[in-house]
């Protein structure tokens, strides 16, 4: 995750010919009401609460919102399980576990049938447990394209655990292969996080179509239950411009706790730890705790 400055010169992102107008719908009625207005209307579902954080596009902090979100959830005492549904394995690497020691990971549990239980390691915060991924899932997107019933291995094995946590957030691999919509099948909410720059509103574009397709077919329960803007400087026009358009399109969908531009939480992963462990004062850390106790309605 680059801590590069955004220009502030929309110009630079923006082209003419593709306004960000095109990208999303249009503004909602002037007597409808915006996020900032609803927000406190938003309804906290029962736990226990199966979470993918997905985004299409890559490199828009999908990865850091799982790990931190997860660890600051734990921190509020829930009972929170990251599953790291993504062949690079950064999740599991960023709440330090290597996983070349292990003998059991997702790519087990997809493949070979083991019981999530099995896979599940523990980390360094308290309530916070991670089912890691492993290199070997690189190759599973070709591996279960035979397999009966691929698209819902993952929830059969998160519905034999469901009762042990009040938490599972399953982070996704930037794509929609088959590991995505195993992850798309077995859980209930999506958060997704949106970089506040001009591409990612594409990205959003598309996985709201490939939200529907997969309700549509495997998980008529699916939503998508919040949106997190993540490496936000509010400095910039860009910033505000896409902050604006995403709020006036998803209203109470968007979190008003923004995830603000942090080389703190670009250097935690290295240490395999947290933010809310490498450096619990830092605005990185702050704003993810205030986003978990949104998302938990922790007041």
């Amino acid at each position: 995750m680059s801590d590069a400055p955004l220009s502030t010169d929309p110009s630079e992102h923006v082209p003419d010919e593709a306004p960000l107008d095109d990208l999303v719908p249009a503004r909602p009625a002037e007597d409808e009401p915006v996020a900032d207005d609803v927000a406190k209307e938003r309804v906290i579902p029962p736990l226990p609460r199966v979470i993918a954080v997905a985004n299409q596009k890559g490199g828009v902090g999908k990865t850091t919102t799982a790990v931190n979100l997860g660890a600051a959830l734990a921190d509020l005492g829930f009972r929170t399980l990251v599953v790291d549904l993504d062949p690079q394995g950064n999740a599991t690497t960023g709440l330090g576990i290597d996983p070349s020691s292990l003998e059991n990971t997702t790519y087990e549990v997809l493949l070979q049938g083991v019981p999530m239980e099995d896979c599940v390691e523990p980390t360094e915060v308290r309530n916070l447990f991670v089912a890691p991924a492993s290199r070997h899932l690189s190759g599973a997107e070709v591996e279960l394209v035979p397999a009966m019933s691929r698209e819902l291995r993952l929830k059969r094995a998160i519905d034999a655990v469901l009762d042990d946590y009040d938490y599972i957030l399953v982070d996704c691999p930037p794509s929609l292969g088959l590991l995505t919509v195993n992850g798309l099948s077995a859980v209930s909410e999506i958060i997704v996080p949106i970089q506040c720059e001009y591409y990612a509103l594409e990205g959003l574009a598309l996985l709201t179509n490939n939200v529907e397709l997969v309700r549509a077919n495997l998980n008529p329960e699916l939503e998508i239950s919040g949106i997190v803007l993540v490496m936000y400087d509010g400095r910039t026009k860009l910033a505000e411009q896409v902050k604006n358009e995403v709020r006036a399109h998803f209203g109470s969908k968007v979190f008003r706790n923004a995830i603000p531009r942090n080389i703190r939480l670009s250097e935690a992963p290295s240490y395999g730890q947290p933010i809310t462990v490498f450096d619990p004062s830092s605005r990185g850390a702050v704003a993810y705790r205030e986003l978990a106790r949104e998302v938990s309605g922790v007041s």
